[in-house]
């Protein structure tokens, strides 16, 4: 019997999870709600990364690992990759492409958390959606800046920091209204490529405010990639025959 486990968050591989059926796995790290309403099976968990990853392939039978994980989750699309060739089974990646600038946008890369640090300086109102990991530093937020975040889930916060509990997509009026209440000076993202975030941008570029882009992470090399849902789930009657 052929069987799938796909890897991923509650965006893309959602939609390739709802094409799965009750003998599939599909395969939560267990940020955000759990989907409770699909014919394949739910996992929720790590595995101990590479190796206990592939232990868990063979001990289920998988056939098929597919990695549509977020495009800056690279450790576990390297244990992905590297647990694929242990166990002997392919591994296929949903690799969405990045957000590329338009004319006039001013967008800035930087590498890591020392460097933001260092572009964040001039500015004063600062909006992060960057994930959980600005949390770890509101205790280094410096004199004269004051900070918003967006996160999954809630957080308090403190005095300098508002934290925003949200969840996408976000509409474009949303975000406009979002921008203009806190007069943002500069947004800092990931350049994850995501159309249900994208909209951030577009009123970044309306308010001529520059963007401090997260660089992507260098991926590992698998078996088959795919650009898009459509693509992959197109693809996946010829390997379950």
């Amino acid at each position: 019997m052929k069987r799938v486990l796909l890897l991923g968050g509650v965006t893309e591989a959602l939609a390739i999870a709802r094409t799965l059926g009750p003998q599939h796995l599909y395969s939560l790290a267990g940020i955000g709600r759990v989907p409770t309403d699909l014919t394949c099976q739910v996992r929720v968990g790590g595995y101990g990364g590479a190796d206990g990853l592939a232990a868990f392939i063979r001990s289920e039978g998988i056939t098929l690992l597919i990695d549509a994980t977020h495009p800056y989750a690279a450790q576990m699309s390297t244990h992905a990759s590297v647990a694929a060739s242990q166990a002997g089974i392919e591994c296929w990646a949903l690799r969405r492409a990045g957000w590329q600038p338009q004319v006039n946008d001013d967008w800035r890369t930087f590498a890591d958390w020392r460097e933001l640090t260092v572009a964040l300086r001039p500015f004063k109102r600062p909006f992060f959606t960057l994930g959980r990991e600005p949390l770890e530093y509101l205790h280094e937020i410096p004199a004269g800046q004051f900070w918003t975040l967006r996160t999954l889930d809630e957080h308090s916060g403190n005095s300098r920091c508002h934290v925003i509990g949200a969840r996408g997509p976000f509409r474009l009026d949303e975000e406009r209204a979002l921008f203009a209440a806190n007069d943002f000076d500069v947004l800092i993202s990931k350049n994850s490529g995501s159309s249900a975030t994208e909209p951030k941008l577009q009123v970044a570029r309306e308010r001529h405010m520059p963007v401090l882009l997260q660089a992507r992470p260098l991926l590992p090399a698998v078996d088959r990639e795919f650009d898009s849902v459509a693509e992959l789930i197109e693809r996946l009657p010829q390997h379950l025959g």
